[in-house]
């Protein structure tokens, strides 16, 4: 599994890896979790805000904090696919 945080490194981007990461840990899911700053590299994902957070290649939010229930709910998406 591929995640990726995108944002340049404001607080609201690293409260978003840091869920992501607590959540990925709770659900024991090995993953390819990178961080993404380069703002040409965001913008190719297609999204207008930061935090983002892209999941195998699909966005999954932009432009706000997911919930961890929300971020939960698409990694077991991602796992079942």
């Amino acid at each position: 599994m591929e995640v990726r945080v995108l944002g340049p490194g404001c607080a609201r981007c690293l409260e978003v890896e840091k869920r992501t990461r607590d959540t990925l840990a709770q659900l024991d899911v090995a993953a390819d979790l990178q961080k993404v700053t380069d703002l040409k590299d965001i913008m190719g994902y297609g999204i207008m805000g930061t935090p983002g957070l892209v999941i195998d290649g699909q966005v999954k939010c932009a432009a706000r904090i997911p919930s961890l229930a929300e971020i939960k709910g698409w990694i077991q998406e991602a796992m079942k696919e």
